[in-house]
C-alpha cells in the first residue's frame, strides 16, 4: 500500500493527523512535535469557541463574574478496555483570540497544514469565531460531533439541517477548505448537507457516547457522560466511513476511530477508498514521550509501505487499573498540608507521582512522598483537595499509577534538592533514595514550621537549610535567600520542586554553577490525565510534563 501526499488548499501534505483535543492541544507541544515528526502532516487544533472555556474551581463556582463557560474536572480520562479509553473535557478551550495570538507567536513548520477546529451554540458566534482565526489556519474543522457538549457537537452534527446551516456559515465567510467533524451517529443525509454547503470534505468518526462506571455502580468520569475512542470503537468508524464515502462522493475523508497499526490502516483506506484520505491517530498514543511518538508515526508509515507490523510493538501498555488503599496514619492532622500513610507498598520511583481519588468527587495528582508504605502530601487549595484532607484515618480512596519517569544521578554525584510549599512532598522520596549513593543537601521552604513534615527524617540522609516566611524556623525569608548564603558546589545537579515561581526564582542561581543538563523541575503544571493524551500539562517548550518528567531539565 502507498503513502502519499495528500492536496488540503494550497498545501500538499503527509496523511497523518492526530485528532483535535488529543496531545496537540497546547500550541507549545504542536509546535514541538510538529518539527520532530514529519509524517504527521495535518495539526488539529484543540477545538475552539467564542470564548474561553476552563476547568471550574472553587473560586469560579463561587463567584463567575465573568460569565464564564465551565468544562469538565478530573478524572476526565479512564480507560475501559484493551486500547479503548472514555474522556469528558467539555471542550476547555482559551478562546478565539488567545488561540490565534498563541499560534501567531508560534513556528509552526509551513509546510504543514493548521486545521483549526472551531464550535459554537449559534452561526453569528461562528462567524466570529471564523474571522477571528482566519489569518492562523489553512483550514477549518467545525466540531458537530463532541458527544458531551450540550447544545454543540453531537447535538447539532445529527440535524441535518443544522449541519448545512453551520457548514454553510463558515464557507460564506472564509474561502479555505472547511472539514465537517462527523459525530458517531452520522448519517448520509448529514454528509449530504455539509458537501452541499460547500464542506471540502468529512472527518470521523467522534467518539461514541458512554457512561462508564466502576465495580460499584459509581461514575468513572467527574462528568458522567462521556465519549469512548480507541480499538473498542473501530468497527463502528469502518461502518460509517463507508457510509461517508457513499455520501459525499470523493471528498477528502479523515478518518479515526481505533486506528493503531498498518492493519487499520489498510482497513480504513478499503473502507474510504474512492477519495483521498487523512488517517487520524489519537488513543493508540497513550503513554507515548516525544521520541517514543516519533519513533511510532515513522514505523507505522514504514510498516504500510513495507507491509511489516512493527508499530504494534511499540503501543504502550498503559495502566489505569484504579486501586483502593486505606488511611492507615495521618501526620499535621491539624494543619492544611497533611501527610496520609496508607496501608499498601508501591513499586515506584523516586519523581514518580500518581492519582488519588475519591468516586464521584474527584481526583489529582500528587507526588509520591513514600512508596512503603505508600505515602502522599496534599495541602488544601481548592475543591477536592479540600473534601480529601477531610478523610480519616481508616478511611479509603483510591490511586492510579504511578506515572512520569523516575530520577536518578551517577554514583557520589553531588545533588541539591530543593523543595518548596507543597513541593517539600515531592522532593521526601527522591532525599531518602539518592542520599545512598550521592552528597545530598536539601532546601527547604515554607511560610511556617508546621508546613515542614519529616524534618527529622530529611536530616537523616543530609544536610538541611530551611527558609520559612515568618521565620517561626530557619532563616527568616525564601528558598533564594538559603541559596545566596552557600557555596554551591559547581557541577550538582538540582531538583526542585514546587510552585512555578519558586523554579523561576531558583534556576538563575542553579545556572551560575551548574548546567541545564543536570537542573530538574517539577512545578504545578495542570496534569489531568497521567498519560499525555489530554496535553494541558505541556510546559513553555512543549514537553508534555506527565509523560516526560514530571522533573524535566532546563535544556
Amino acid at each position: 500500500m502507498k503513502i502519499e501526499k495528500i492536496q488540503i488548499g494550497n498545501k500538499k501534505v503527509m496523511p497523518f493527523t492526530i485528532p483535535s483535543g488529543i496531545v496537540m492541544t497546547e500550541v507549545s507541544c504542536a509546535e514541538k512535535l510538529l518539527r520532530e515528526i514529519p509524517e504527521i502532516g495535518i495539526w488539529s487544533t484543540k477545538s475552539t469557541g467564542l470564548n474561553e472555556r476552563v476547568m471550574p474551581t472553587e473560586e469560579l463556582l463561587l463567584n463567575n463574574s465573568l460569565g464564564l463557560e465551565f468544562g469538565c474536572r478530573e478524572p476526565i480520562l479512564v480507560k475501559i478496555g484493551d486500547g479503548t479509553y472514555a474522556n469528558a473535557v467539555k471542550l476547555i478551550n482559551d478562546g478565539a483570540i488567545k488561540t490565534r495570538e498563541k499560534i501567531e507567536r508560534a513556528s509552526i513548520p509551513k509546510d504543514r497544514v493548521i486545521l483549526t477546529s472551531v464550535f459554537a451554540e449559534k452561526e453569528s458566534k461562528l462567524v466570529e469565531i471564523v474571522r477571528v482565526l482566519e489569518p492562523v489556519a489553512d483550514a477549518f474543522e467545525w466540531n458537530g460531533g463532541c458527544p458531551h457538549g450540550e447544545k454543540i457537537g453531537m447535538a447539532q452534527g445529527q440535524d441535518p439541517r443544522v449541519v448545512y446551516s453551520f457548514i454553510k456559515t463558515i464557507t460564506d465567510v472564509s474561502k479555505k477548505p472547511v472539514f465537517f467533524k462527523a459525530p458517531a451517529n452520522v448519517t448520509g443525509e448529514c454528509v449530504k448537507a455539509a458537501v452541499d454547503a460547500g464542506a471540502y470534505g468529512v472527518a470521523g468518526i467522534n467518539t461514541v457516547p458512554v457512561e462508564p462506571l466502576d465495580e460499584e455502580g459509581k461514575y468513572l468520569l467527574w462528568n458522567k457522560k462521556g465519549g469512548k475512542s480507541g480499538r473498542g470503537i473501530k468497527e463502528i468508524g469502518l461502518e460509517k466511513v463507508r457510509e461517508m464515502r457513499k455520501a459525499g462522493g470523493d471528498i477528502t475523508l479523515i478518518v479515526m476511530a481505533g486506528i493503531s497499526t498498518a492493519r487499520d490502516i489498510e482497513d480504513y483506506a478499503e473502507a474510504a477508498s474512492g477519495g483521498p484520505i487523512v488517517y487520524g491517530i489519537g488513543s493508540a498514543t497513550a503513554g507515548m514521550d516525544d521520541k517514543e511518538l516519533s519513533n511510532y508515526f515513522r514505523t507505522i508509515v514504514e510498516d504500510v509501505r513495507n507491509g511489516t507490523n512493527n508499530a504494534e510493538g511499540l503501543l504502550k501498555k498503559v495502566d489505569m487499573t484504579r486501586r483502593k488503599v486505606r488511611i492507615r496514619k495521618i501526620t499535621n492532622q491539624n494543619c492544611d498540608f497533611k501527610i496520609y500513610e496508607t496501608d499498601i507498598s508501591l513499586n515506584s520511583l523516586p519523581g514518580q507521582f500518581v492519582f488519588a481519588g475519591i468516586s464521584e468527587i474527584g481526583e489529582k495528582p500528587f507526588s509520591v512522598m513514600d512508596d512503603d508504605p505508600l505515602t502522599l502530601g496534599v495541602l488544601s487549595r481548592g475543591i477536592f483537595t479540600k473534601q480529601f484532607n477531610s478523610l480519616r484515618e481508616g478511611d479509603s480512596f483510591y490511586i492510579k499509577g504511578p506515572y512520569g519517569k523516575g530520577v536518578d544521578v551517577p554514583e557520589n554525584s553531588d545533588v541539591v534538592l530543593a523543595g518548596g510549599g507543597c513541593g517539600i512532598a515531592g522532593v521526601y522520596f527522591l532525599a531518602k533514595s539518592l542520599s545512598k549513593k550521592s552528597n545530598l543537601l536539601t532546601l527547604l521552604a515554607a511560610k511556617d514550621r508546621e508546613h515542614i513534615p519529616y524534618l527529622d527524617l530529611f536530616k537523616k540522609y543530609g544536610e538541611v537549610e530551611i527558609a520559612t516566611e515568618n521565620g517561626s524556623i530557619g532563616r527568616k525569608g525564601l528558598i533564594t535567600d538559603i541559596m545566596r548564603n552557600l557555596r554551591l558546589k559547581n557541577g550538582s545537579y538540582f531538583f526542585n520542586c514546587g510552585p512555578k515561581a519558586m523554579v523561576n526564582a531558583v534556576l538563575p542561581l542553579e545556572l551560575e554553577v551548574s548546567i541545564p543538563e543536570r537542573i530538574y523541575s517539577s512545578a504545578d503544571y495542570m496534569t489531568r490525565c497521567g498519560v499525555g493524551i489530554d496535553g494541558s500539562c505541556a510546559n513553555e517548550k512543549g514537553r508534555r510534563t506527565c509523560v516526560e518528567g514530571p522533573f524535566i531539565n532546563a535544556e
